[in-house]
């Protein structure tokens, strides 16, 4: 019995290192939390690590914003995009540059409008932040709009 239990109370601490070296590692290669006012934002997804750390913190942040550009044989993801986030009464809650393909932003519920600019093309997108759940806008850009950048 003494033994089952050693086994199994060893099982159990290995399982908690295992799961605290993924949560590490995770966190290691989400970049930092920024602040602008009242709103937290992380920006970036440059690499394959940091790009599938972001999709996943992004099931835990209100609204995630996915920059891309329709290239062929497939899109592929961008970054340096000018992201503006305003509230239903038009006043301005964030304003950034995305580092990378992703923005995960901290907003209360509500409907917002985001504006992105990539090279001088701006799409805007409607988007409803509810509790608790996660909101979702893919901008996509024609392809090869990046070669106008300035």
């Amino acid at each position: 019995m003494k033994h089952q239990i050693r086994k199994t109370a060893f099982a159990a601490t290995l399982g908690v290192l295992i799961m605290g070296a993924a949560v590490a590692q995770e966190a290691a290669t989400l970049p930092p939390v920024q602040t602008s006012g009242q709103v937290e934002y992380l920006t970036g997804g440059v690499g394959k690590d940091e790009a599938t750390a972001m999709e996943r913190a992004g099931r835990q942040w209100p609204l995630t914003l996915q920059f891309a550009v329709n290239e062929k044989p497939k899109p592929h993801f961008t970054a340096d995009v000018k992201v503006t986030v305003r509230d239903r009464k038009g006043h301005t809650v964030l304003e950034t540059t995305a580092d990378g393909p992703f923005l995960l932003v901290k907003l209360p519920a509500g409907r917002y409008a985001v504006t992105a600019t990539l090279a001088d093309k701006t799409l805007n997108r409607q988007v409803l932040v509810k509790n608790g759940q996660n909101a979702k806008a893919l901008f996509l850009w024609p392809a090869h709009v990046e070669e106008g950048r300035s």
